[in-house]
């Protein structure tokens, strides 16, 4: 079974940059997909970015397309989400999740990552 653990959260401001960590523990990192997720305040926790095992395949929501990369390092157990043009409407607690199946993103929703990091918070300052 995984451990996750997130860091590097923090104040930015409009337009600013932060760079996500997720580090991993306890399991074979390289044998699930990953992704991150995040939950604003009074808004329901949503899928921000997934990749696959071999850090070939990304998928990104539309809000963040353009703005945020998601990227793996297997051979040392961690992934990274670095954010650029942040907007206050990024503001949000961001999670790091473990799942899919054999490696490979299958889904976006939540319930199908069992392994879950407690969340970094970002917010962005107007």
């Amino acid at each position: 079974q995984v451990q996750l653990a997130e860091s590097g959260g923090g104040l930015a401001q409009t337009g600013g940059s932060l760079r996500l960590a997720c580090a991993a523990s306890g399991g074979t990192f390289g044998s699930y997909a990953m992704a991150w997720f995040r939950q604003g305040p009074g808004k329901a926790r949503e899928f921000v970015a997934g990749i696959g095992w071999a850090g070939e395949n990304t998928y990104y929501a539309d809000s963040v397309k353009g703005r945020f990369t998601i990227s793996r390092d297997n051979a040392h157990n961690v992934m990274h989400l670095q954010m650029s043009s942040l907007k206050p409407e990024d503001t949000a607690l961001y999670y790091c999740a473990a799942g899919g199946r054999n490696g490979v993103l299958i889904s976006t929703a939540a319930r199908d990552f069992p392994y879950w990091g407690q969340g970094t918070q970002v917010t962005v300052s107007s």
